[in-house]
């Protein structure tokens, strides 16, 4: 494996620890704490995605949608199991304008 590969797995493995930790302070993603992303994530799940929750589009209506945006194209939603596609439409079904440049 090439030296770049290795870097990004490190990278992904080391997103997904942060991301799920069981530590005693909320961790957040762009302004997402663990509940909001575990609220928002059945909706952006294949291969049934749920209608996002009202817990999950209130967490998303305090997010940093332009840092969200930021992920549309990384390899660490796939890896958590995100459709991007999906968590790129979540806002508009939340009733939320999401960034003109996303």
């Amino acid at each position: 494996m090439e030296m770049v590969g290795i870097r990004k797995m490190v990278v992904m493995v080391i997103l997904m620890v942060a991301l799920f930790e069981g530590s005693s302070r909320a961790d957040t993603l762009c302004n997402m704490d663990d509940d909001g992303l575990t609220a928002c994530k059945p909706s952006v799940t294949q291969p049934t995605p749920a209608e996002p929750t009202p817990e999950c589009c209130k967490a998303l209506a305090g997010a940093d949608l332009t840092c969200l945006c930021s992920y549309k194209n990384s390899l660490v939603l796939p890896a958590l199991g995100i459709d991007p596609k999906l968590a790129m439409e979540l806002p508009a079904k939340c009733n939320l304008t999401p960034p003109s440049d996303c």
